[in-house]
């Protein structure tokens, strides 16, 4: 095996201006999330990489407005379950933020749409898989699932369905999101649910006609505290009345007043909790002559901790360890991905396995150039050690 890794190793550190520049190339393919056709645009780019190293692909249709997923596979007929890589193609950026030609390096770092969330992570899944390549590596199948509507919570897609059913029977999964900076590796999100409230009250004038009117805000507000009361710290649930609209002069009783509310929760089992909960407040009527709808406009499952993902946490530190890749510690996140269908479809899988870097989702987004060569080097040295996992 050490002849293998130190081909391996000494493939990446040859490739490193090529990495780059395909890097360089993928982030400047803008690919907003709202922007179907520009996200199937990479899709078909990446299509065409991955094709060059032997895998069998795909663009899965997901729904009218959404980008489409990649699904691939290489080794489909080798003994023993794939290897699985994860992630998306969108970007939260609509295109033109950043000007033309927005990838740019300084310093040792590279900024641009997506360079972190997540296209440096894809550009490392694609190495790892050349690298392996050129060892002959034929123990698994290795199969990619890049889904192109995660950074809008697969509304209105099939998407999450896809990358449950793509995941299933997978010896593990690397979930190629933004790497952290502290070397730490995710071992769990926080599901995600958006709700919006809508109260329709009667308008009147404020003035002349106060009694005939029937206040949505004044409703609302009454509702608003008992929706912030579902807030459950101890349990890893939080709920948060994030943006509130109504009403239209302050000399008139508002006929209509609606909030968008955040949900956030460690368990799946907590959001049909919360889900009933928020029904209930909103099924009851402190204003005579008011009436409330709700809607769960998106939703993304929790990725949950379970023992099979800190049996793979720890078998992943160890070969780090060994390989002088260094400690990997774990820490659970706030944010949602879509590790947590690969973890329902019963495949480990780890999150932010990506370039490593801060600030995405932000004009700030950078990532470490140095760690799309030891990211891929640590993951094709876990890959060549799966048969120590059990």
């Amino acid at each position: 095996m050490e002849n293998s890794l130190n081909q391996i190793y000494k493939y990446i550190d040859d490739s490193k201006d090529e990495m780059i520049a395909l890097w360089r190339d993928i982030v400047n393919l803008e690919s907003y999330a709202r922007e179907r056709n520009n996200v199937n645009i990479v899709a078909q780019r990446l299509k065409e990489e991955f094709e060059k190293e032997g895998l069998s692909c795909r663009l899965v249709d997901v729904g009218e407005e959404n980008g489409v997923t990649l699904v691939g596979e290489l080794g489909s007929d080798r003994e023993n379950k794939p290897v699985i890589f994860s992630g998306h193609m969108d970007t939260v950026f609509p295109t033109g933020t950043f000007g033309d030609k927005p990838f740019r390096m300084e310093e040792g770092k590279a900024y641009g749409p997506g360079v972190l969330d997540m296209k440096g992570g894809i550009i490392i899944s694609l190495y790892v898989i050349k690298a392996l390549n050129k060892t002959n590596y034929n123990k698994r199948p290795i199969k990619i699932i890049y889904s192109g509507d995660e950074e809008i919570g697969h509304v209105n897609s099939k998407g999450a369905e896809i990358i449950l059913n793509e995941a299933k029977g997978g010896i593990c999964a690397f979930n190629m999101e933004t790497g952290l900076v502290d070397n730490y590796l995710c071992v769990g999100r926080k599901g995600r649910m958006e709700c919006h409230v809508t109260v329709d009250g009667v308008e009147a004038h404020a003035g002349n006609d106060f009694s005939s009117g029937k206040n949505a805000i004044a409703e609302m507000a009454l509702k608003v505290i008992e929706i912030q009361k579902l807030t459950d710290l101890e349990s890893g649930i939080t709920v948060s009345v994030g943006k509130i609209n109504g009403g239209t002069v302050s000399n008139a009783i508002p006929a209509q007043c609606t909030i968008e509310i955040d949900i956030r929760f460690d368990k799946m089992s907590d959001m049909d909790i919360v889900k009933e909960k928020i029904q209930d407040i909103c099924k009851k009527t402190y204003i005579e002559g008011t009436s409330t709808k709700y809607e769960i406009v998106s939703s993304m499952a929790a990725y949950e901790t379970t023992e099979d993902v800190m049996k793979y946490y720890n078998f992943v530190n160890e070969v780090s360890k060994k390989y002088g890749f260094g400690e990997m510690g774990y820490k659970r996140l706030g944010g949602s991905s879509d590790a947590s269908y690969i973890t329902i479809a019963k495949t480990p899988v780890l999150c932010s396995f990506g370039v490593q870097g801060q600030w995405n989702h932000t004009i700030k987004e950078y990532a470490l150039v140095d760690s799309l060569l030891k990211r891929t080097k640590l993951i094709s040295t876990i890959i060549m050690n799966l048969q120590k996992f059990q």
